[in-house]
């Protein structure tokens, strides 16, 4: 799943390419990538249509684009899986997965949403306080300005679990994900099973600053792409995967300290760390691993 500098590249080319230019027609080539908006197509066409996109915002892995002339509702963008928003010329061909057409009155590029597993998808939704309805209850990422990670390092604390879990938990802080969490950890030096409860406020803002860090290396290199399903809205891939000092590197040494790299299930998922710089913690029966939380049910 795309995390969040892969999210804020396409939030980018998106409010590069399709914001201030009026909408002359949307397309739905398969409901399902609209099945959150109310009312389905029609009500998505009879909101875009003559309106334009303000600009492109973002919090966490959600983007959403607000009308210029409803101040009071945007079009949300979730990628899920394998989402991607491409802006192509008009002439270019259909992708296999295109799901949405957004065709615009200057006849220029037009935006297309195609999504291959279709877990993402768009959808109308409210504006309040800035933040669309359906997300307020997503926290902010540590690429947002008003951050606060003082507050953010207590709530994490307050947390009976083990650190790699609350750090994927959207509502306590957004657009981290497996990838960038192991990052994070082999950066400050701790396994993703450490005891929230048995970190000192200092190293949680450690661990904090070093997610801030590798997420702007990361954006600075246009995100991480393991295969076609992520790409920014010119189809190009990212490539900070050259960089990775954890993720997906069982057996290759540490780049620290030599050891070789290991893989441990965590979640249906996997997990890299060094065994030498990343200690395991013993295992505590007082720790709760609850599945994180934050993500809308219905993605």
């Amino acid at each position: 799943m795309p995390e969040l500098p892969e999210v804020e590249v396409v939030r980018r080319g998106v409010d590069r390419w399709a914001t201030a230019r009026t909408i002359a027609e949307t397309e739905v080539l398969y409901p399902r990538s609209i099945r959150r908006s109310p009312g389905g197509a029609a009500a998505i066409k009879g909101a875009l249509t003559g309106d334009s996109f303000r600009c492109a915002s973002r919090r966490g892995k959600y983007l959403w684009l607000p009308l210029t002339g409803k101040d009071e509702l945007a079009l949300v963008v979730h990628l899920g899986m394998s989402g991607q928003v491409l802006m192509q010329p008009v002439a270019a061909d259909d992708e296999k997965h295109l799901r949405v057409r957004i065709t615009f009155a200057d006849h220029e590029r037009e935006m297309r949403f195609v999504d291959q597993r279709t877990f993402g998808g768009l959808y109308l939704d409210e504006v309040r306080n800035g933040v669309p309805v359906s997300i307020e209850h997503i926290a902010r990422d540590p690429l947002d300005p008003q951050f606060d990670a003082s507050a953010t390092a207590r709530l994490i604390r307050s947390k009976e679990t083990e650190i790699k879990r609350v750090l994927l938990d959207q509502s306590v802080v957004s657009g981290i994900g497996n990838i960038y969490a192991d990052e994070a950890l082999w950066r400050s030096r701790l396994h993703g099973r450490r005891s929230t409860r048995k970190l000192s406020q200092t190293r949680v803002l450690e661990l904090l600053a070093h997610s801030q860090d590798v997420m702007h290396a990361a954006l600075a290199q246009g995100g991480t792409s393991f295969d076609s399903l992520y790409v920014n809205v010119n189809g190009e891939s990212g490539y900070f995967d050259r960089s990775l000092d954890a993720y997906g590197r069982e057996g290759e040494p540490c780049h620290r300290c030599g050891a070789p790299m290991r893989r441990e299930a965590f979640m249906n998922r996997s997990s890299f760390s060094c065994p030498r710089c990343q200690r395991t913690p013993p295992v505590s029966s007082g720790i709760r691993g609850k599945r994180p939380g934050g993500e809308p049910s219905a993605w």
